[in-house]
């Protein structure tokens, strides 16, 4: 998995400082951003393999905004959400038709965490 990149949006820092110590301690190489606006051009220049991404960081749907704005320019990707309220969400919407591919509740357990992405990878 050394050869795949994620890319980790979120506003919390401790979030993407975690995230990124678990998944490169799987081999996984990451990039970060901190926003949408970020983001977008981290996504644009990385090019990763895989995405998790917060809903909720400068305004309460950027997540989606920022999902909209990936697919417009690849319309494969895995985007997974990111969230506190992503199990409530997943359970009363279809996060499909946001873009996203599955959602991953907050706060994350690091194995669940690598379960799901090596399983997007397969």
């Amino acid at each position: 998995m050394a050869n795949k990149k994620i890319l980790i949006i979120d506003d919390d820092p401790d979030i993407l400082n975690a995230a990124k110590i678990i998944l490169e301690a799987h081999g996984y190489n990451t990039v970060t951003a901190d926003g949408e606006d970020k983001g977008l051009t981290v996504f644009l220049k990385e090019k990763p393999d895989l995405i998790l991404c917060d809903m909720m960081m400068e305004a309460v749907d950027s997540g989606a905004s920022l999902t909209a704005k990936i697919r417009g320019h690849n319309k494969d990707i895995p985007i997974f959400l990111l969230s506190s309220i992503g199990n409530a969400t997943s359970a009363t919407i279809d996060i499909s038709s946001y873009g996203f591919t599955g959602v991953f509740q907050k706060p994350f357990d690091p194995k669940s965490l690598i379960a799901l992405v090596n399983k997007a990878f397969q």
